[in-house]
């Protein structure tokens, strides 16, 4: 059984899809336009959101990430 919601988001269209009511994945399908005022709504575009991605693939390039296995084991630095 599919079920399909569509839904309004701040005037972006989405439509949500499951494969079956028990399942806890989700289809979002958008198209590129919506998909980009998407990320504008939630500042993906922001230049100090930009800075900080470019610091942490430089972080990840120079070996200086590691993988996190279990959250709860997360500490601040």
């Amino acid at each position: 059984m599919k079920a399909c919601y569509t839904v309004d988001m701040n005037r972006i269209a989405a439509t949500i899809r499951s494969k079956n009511s028990k399942s806890h994945k989700l289809v979002l399908e958008l198209d590129a336009d919506r998909l980009e005022r998407l990320a504008a709504s939630f500042g993906l575009f922001n230049p100090e959101f930009l800075a900080s991605v470019t610091r942490a693939e430089a972080d990840y390039h120079a070996g200086r990430s590691h993988r996190v296995h279990m959250p709860s084991k997360i500490r601040a630095a």
